[in-house]
């Protein structure tokens, strides 16, 4: 099992009609995560953390800047962070037929 640490794990999905790649978070990330949704920095805005979930979360988005981000609706920003965490199974997948 060696040979699989530090492997990571992508899958691609539609986002704004584009392929997006994202990423199964590692423990450690998780961890992080939680600590910053749990007590985040004095004057952090709403968006903080699902920013910081999509720059863990999403190949390419480690570079963006929080204005970058604010160009997106917070909607999409949300669907986005959804499926990084849910991928990582952190949130229930959507069930058949609800």
């Amino acid at each position: 099992m060696k040979h699989l640490v530090g492997k990571v794990h992508t899958k691609k999905i539609k986002f704004l009609g584009s392929d997006v790649e994202i990423k199964k978070l590692s423990v450690e990330q998780v961890l992080e995560l939680q600590e910053i949704m749990k007590n985040p920095p004095k004057g952090a805005d709403e968006l903080y953390a699902v920013r910081q979930v999509l720059r863990a979360g999403v190949v390419g988005s480690e570079e963006l800047t929080d204005e970058d981000f604010n160009t997106f609706s917070p909607v999409d920003l949300n669907f986005l962070a959804e499926q990084v965490l849910k991928l990582c199974g952190l949130l229930e997948a959507d069930k058949a037929g609800n």
